[in-house]
């Protein structure tokens, strides 16, 4: 029997990057690891039922983190609720969850607390932020009781209108921004504490007679490594509180600190792997309980918000994508051409994701690119991997991308791409049909005089 010929293959040169890293803590990163399901079911028969690419969540990793956090905050300071971040994954689905396990809602956008009413969560449960709220929001909020987050002064002078109008005063809470040790500090949102900006928006708020401030909010970035900037924000948010109550008479009843904890992703240009550089959550709870400890006076316990989104559900989420075709570069490099690109996984600019194969792959490892279907030279997923040789077809699995990605997401090109959630008992529920032509054109009209005939 005569054997069939492999395919030639024309030979290359391409230097080899292994060992040690470079100054810049670049390395070359191995896609060595197999994965052939999620909580026990297949890649095979998601792609099979939902196609490819798919986003896909386990619902037993999403209660697990969430129960365990709050027990790290709750086994050391006992008044505490966790409101869940919705611009860090609002599906229906994702959000009822969190809801379930007992986190209310905070929101940053008339939609997102449309989203919060519309799922049932009442006014007094969400935590409105952010510094676009238009007055028909602030009215809506107002009305049914929302906490609200001044950002600045223009707002302070809205919701006085709006108090005009409903007649009656408005409880509020002022955002602050301050110098936690961290850089860049997030200067452009709320009222900055150490040049006195804070303390005048509390004496604008008193002078004008119509709001009520009654909580403290400061969210002191994104994607946190040192747990004890949160204890310096924490400090300095009780002893200002204190300030507001000796020198104005004004009572503090909350305190939000925010969020931005890290997930177990790696940043790019980071050398250490996750379960060594990002801390875990039990540390910054214990960092921000002995702040509070250190500033509070003895019997003082204040309601503490968190607004924990990024570290609760980004290693829930995963991407399945599919190996469309591969190229070679004129540097050498081996391109995989993927289903899946920067339209999905917006936060590729900045980490660097787990890959694994739905197979076992044979071959040498060689620097490979991994980009997207968009006809853009930007559309890179990954370039600097190390892969030995993939068939069309092959399927990736990355992670952890339930963070931002399916919130982020772009409608360009290519059409937006089901998302499912495995349930603790090993069931598969569509939580978000692919789109199709129709989702795109719902919203377009077109004029009868440019109509083809």
């Amino acid at each position: 029997m005569i054997e069939s010929k492999k395919p030639y293959v024309k030979p290359t040169m391409i230097k080899l990057q292994s060992g040690l890293m470079n100054k810049f803590g670049v390395s070359p990163y191995y896609a060595r690891k197999v994965r052939t399901a999620i909580d026990g079911v297949s890649i095979d028969e998601l792609v099979k039922r939902f196609g490819s690419p798919l986003f896909v969540f386990s619902e037993k990793q999403i209660r697990n983190t969430i129960r365990e956090a709050k027990e790290s905050f709750a086994t050391r300071y006992p008044n505490v609720t966790f409101g869940w971040s919705y611009k860090t994954n609002y599906l229906d689905a994702i959000n009822a969850i969190y809801h379930q396990e007992g986190s209310i809602a905070e929101v940053v956008s008339e939609m997102e607390y449309d989203k919060a009413r519309r799922l049932g969560i009442p006014g007094e449960d969400i935590i409105f932020n952010g510094p676009h709220k238009s007055m028909t929001a602030l009215k809506k909020a107002a009305e049914e009781g929302a906490k609200i987050h001044i950002d600045h002064f223009d707002e302070i002078d809205d919701l006085e209108k709006v108090a005009a109008e409903l007649g009656k005063e408005l409880s509020v809470a002022i955002r602050l921004n301050l110098d936690s040790g961290i850089q860049p500090q997030w200067s452009r949102f709320g009222f900055n504490l150490e040049s006195g900006q804070a303390m005048d928006a509390v004496r604008r708020i008193q002078m004008g007679g119509k709001l009520r401030l009654n909580g403290l909010h400061c969210h002191i970035g994104t994607f946190i490594l040192e747990p004890d900037a949160y204890k310096t924000q924490t400090e300095k948010m009780v002893r200002f509180a204190y300030e507001l109550e000796e020198t104005l008479g004004v009572t503090i009843e909350y305190l939000d600190i925010g969020g931005g904890f890290p997930s177990k992703n790696k940043l790019k240009g980071t050398y250490l792997p996750p379960d060594v550089s990002v801390p875990p959550l039990d540390t910054f709870a214990e960092k921000i309980s002995e702040g509070l400890y250190n500033a509070l006076k003895p019997g003082d316990f204040p309601k503490l918000y968190l607004e924990t989104g990024r570290a609760l559900i980004d290693e829930a989420g995963y991407l399945i994508t599919t190996v469309f075709a591969s190229k070679r570069l004129p540097d050498g490099r081996k391109s995989y051409v993927l289903d899946a690109g920067v339209n999905l996984l917006f936060t590729a600019t900045w980490y660097k994701f787990t890959i694994e194969t739905d197979r076992e792959m044979q071959g040498l490892g060689e620097p490979a690119l991994l980009n997207g279907p968009l006809c853009m030279n930007i559309d890179v997923v990954d370039d600097g991997i190390l892969l030995p040789p993939m068939k069309r077809g092959t399927r990736l699995i990355l992670s952890p991308v339930g963070a931002y990605n399916v919130t982020q997401w772009m409608q360009f090109i290519e059409y937006r791409p089901a998302v499912v959630l495995v349930t603790e008992t090993g069931e598969v529920e569509l939580i978000r049909e692919r789109e199709d032509l129709s989702d795109i054109l719902r919203r377009e009209r077109l004029p009868e005089r440019l109509r083809l005939a």
